[in-house]
């Protein structure tokens, strides 16, 4: 794989956009955690809040730094997608801030372009006690808007519990969507059970 040099935007000055455009949706973040692993940049977390109504948001930074690539593309150019992930749960819970890293350095580590609707397996809770073990990543334009330029989207993740995760693959992210909607489930409340999952209506 080679890098096409004159068309890749500079890594460090897209996060230094990002930070400033979580800054002006978010205020002043109230605590980060950096996380490196072998062969990747830092991957920074920053935590947001608890707000009035005690919800705290998780932001990654660091997965914008390179465009998204399909391992199997042959030239890298700042054209691939880039996003960072954000976590809305009640309540601080920073122990998540390992398991959002490991999320945000996937696309360099494992050569991911992460799209709404993809569901990751994380392998252990995403955070300490937690019964979610997978995350379904939603669609940009929530909270935090997508910065326009350069282009990064800022990506919802909801937690998943393992039988919502395997339901899913069966059913697909858009019929377990459907089950959340239909009862009404707060996806941010860290103690909340598995949705009821009824078989997807037919026709």
């Amino acid at each position: 794989m080679a890098w096409q040099a004159d068309r890749v935007d500079d890594g460090d000055r897209v996060l230094t956009l990002m930070e400033a455009h979580l800054a002006s949706a978010l205020g002043t973040d109230s605590g980060r955690a950096s996380v490196s692993f072998l062969g990747t940049e830092r991957i920074d977390v920053l935590r947001f809040g608890p707000d009035s109504e005690n919800l705290v948001r998780y932001v990654t930074l660091g997965m914008s730094r390179a465009p998204m690539t399909d391992p199997a593309s042959e030239v890298v150019t700042a054209d691939g997608p880039r996003a960072e992930f954000i976590l809305t749960v009640r309540g601080p819970h920073d122990s998540a801030l390992q398991q959002l890293a490991v999320l945000a350095a996937s696309p360099a580590i494992e050569g991911l372009v992460v799209r709404p609707g993809a569901r990751i397996e994380l392998g252990r809770p995403l955070w300490d006690g937690a019964a979610f073990t997978a995350v379904l990543v939603g669609e940009p334009g929530g909270v935090v808007s997508s910065l326009d330029d350069p282009a990064v989207d800022v990506l919802p993740i909801f937690p998943m519990t393992a039988h919502e995760n395997a339901w899913a693959r069966v059913h697909g992210s858009d019929a377990l969507t459907e089950r959340w909607l239909h009862h009404g489930t707060d996806l941010r409340e860290p103690t909340r059970p598995a949705v009821a999952l009824d078989p997807p209506p037919r026709g």
